[in-house]
């Protein structure tokens, strides 16, 4: 009896013993998603801190670049920013996706993340090409990223032959992985897959074409970007790759189209002043004219940390250069006047006082490479072009390279017959600016954020406005069948119209003959139009 009793305690003890150890202890792949993010967040601080102190070091810098220039770490400083004049003209960019999810080339630049959602495409696509997420994750793709066909100086040439003046990489996607050279972590471009400062090629390239040079950084959402991957077994959960993963919190997005002010994503003042620190290595090294951040900096746990950076980075591009630098952002994540408002795959209805940019993919599906994508014709990337610009806007043109660092001809053909456009017709975009209305005609963009394909195809009565110089230039975003087209906004009897001097098509030989009426400027024009997509009209005015 006394044998049994202590045989039956033995197997209770081992039983306790089992239950009372974390399963993720056993298998460092196990779910944590129910786990505390405080001791989620302390293993990727633990897997981070021989960083600590370069970490320190940038931040310090922060502080004495606040106290050392005209701008402070508060709104009412910041709401002082005035846009540079060489982004008003500039009007037309390249922004770059490139990175390890280059590699999967499947759905879009999100793979990171939805390969580890159960069901998904991204996830069965996973599996039946790589094997499960707790055998080959997203880390074991890094190898597979060589960009060995990477040739920075054919991609500015292509870049300013497409007519762009300024090109904006994204220096760290969602994902965690730097394309630059960062002393702050392992996961680089410069230590692992291809081996090389991407950026900084790129960088010297892009700018020895005499283009503008601008990065983008996403690191501010790796903090939940992969807290999916903790919900099923894979080696997201496993702290060994933490410094790579990062948190991988549970994302508390706002729902029904709340603001971010609603978001409730567990995010440390570790992981903020990280963030602080890389955006601030960013631009220590590279010194970008423009740099692009993508929503979650308006974060409620990131915006003290965005004050201390936007002074410092203001402050900091004034000893770099004779201008300031420039800040995009998306939706209210900073204060109006503060820097410049981007609208991502969408435009306005009206013309905005303040200056403003669109960014959006010649991709129809993605941001990064996949396969089997399909690309927006030249004409209505001229055509988003003319609209965005007559309304005080730019265009920011993301394209996709393949992994081993090939642009899709496709792409290039797209971006060739662009600048091809531009070459003609550039005098009514670069360096303009908005006149009275944006434009006139039947077609009216479908306007917001996400809709830029919406808008119905313009029509030859479509026209889009812009002024330099004392010219008017009326940019029409179709050739009419007849030999004859009507500006109705200089109609002769409209108040404060000036009369009309002068009419030319620019790239065009033909003498344009005009006759001013009650219903508007009447133009005779050649049988063919000069150029592709759009035709642009200088058109000037008698007396002051």
């Amino acid at each position: 009896m006394f044998t049994a009793r202590r045989l039956w305690f033995a197997k209770a003890l081992v039983v306790l013993t089992i239950f009372a150890t974390p399963l993720c202890a056993q298998d460092t792949t196990f779910p944590t998603a129910s786990e505390n993010p405080a001791i989620i967040d302390q293993a990727w601080q633990n897997a981070t801190a021989k960083f600590s102190p370069q970490r320190g070091k940038l931040l310090e810098e922060v502080d004495r670049a606040d106290q050392e220039g005209p701008y402070r770490t508060d709104w009412e400083s910041l709401q002082k920013y005035e846009i540079p004049e060489w982004y008003q003209d500039a009007k037309f960019g390249i922004f770059i996706h490139w990175g390890v999810y280059s590699v999967p080339a499947f759905a879009n630049e999100w793979y990171p993340r939805n390969m580890y959602v159960k069901g998904s495409e991204e996830y069965k696509h996973h599996i039946a090409t790589y094997g499960p997420q707790d055998k080959f994750g997203y880390k074991d793709l890094v190898p597979l990223f060589k960009a060995e066909r990477f040739d920075p100086e054919a991609w500015a040439k292509l870049f300013k032959d497409a007519g762009a003046k300024y090109v904006v990489p994204v220096a760290e996607h969602h994902d965690g992985f730097a394309m630059y050279d960062s002393d702050l972590s392992d996961w680089t471009a410069v230590k692992m897959g291809p081996h090389r400062d991407v950026i900084g090629d790129l960088a010297k390239s892009v700018r020895a074409e005499g283009l503008h040079f601008g990065t983008s950084s996403h690191r501010v959402e790796h903090n939940f970007f992969l807290g999916v991957g903790r919900s099923i077994p894979s080696d997201i959960n496993d702290p060994k790759y933490a410094a790579f993963y990062g948190p991988a919190h549970n994302w508390l997005e706002a729902k029904n189209g709340s603001s971010l002010a609603n978001d409730f994503t567990y995010v440390s003042s570790a992981w903020a002043d990280d963030w602080l620190a890389r955006a601030t290595e960013i631009v220590q090294k590279y010194h970008p004219d423009v740099i692009y951040f993508d929503w979650w900096i308006g974060q409620p746990s990131i915006r003290p940390n965005l004050t201390r950076f936007a002074a410092f980075y203001y402050n900091a591009s004034l000893k770099y250069g004779d201008h300031v630098g420039i800040i995009d952002y998306k939706e209210s994540a900073m204060a109006e006047h503060s820097a410049v408002l981007d609208f991502e795959r969408g435009q306005l209805g009206n013309i905005r006082p303040l200056h403003w940019q669109t960014d959006t993919s010649i991709s129809n599906k993605s941001w990064g490479y996949i396969k089997d994508d399909t690309f927006k014709s030249p004409q209505f990337v001229v055509h988003q072009l003319a609209d965005i610009v007559s309304k005080n806007g730019n265009l920011l043109l993301n394209i996709g390279p393949r992994s081993d660092g090939t642009i899709p001809d496709e792409v290039q053909q797209v971006l060739r017959d662009v600048g091809a456009w531009l070459k003609v017709n550039g005098e009514a975009i670069y360096g303009t600016r908005i006149w009275r209305t944006y434009g006139e005609g039947p077609t009216q963009v479908a306007a917001g954020a996400f809709h830029d394909t919406e808008t119905a195809k313009y029509t030859p009565e479509d026209f889009r406005f812009t002024t330099k110089g004392g010219a008017l230039y009326a940019i029409e975003l179709g050739w009419p069948s007849s030999a004859e087209t009507v500006i109705h906004a200089l109609a002769s009897n409209v108040p404060g119209n000036q009369k009309v001097e002068s009419v030319a098509l620019l790239g065009g030989d033909a003498k344009i003959d005009f006759h001013q009426r009650p219903d508007g400027l009447h133009l005779k024009l050649p049988p063919q139009p000069p150029s592709k997509y759009a035709s642009a009209f200088r058109i000037t005015f008698q007396g002051p």
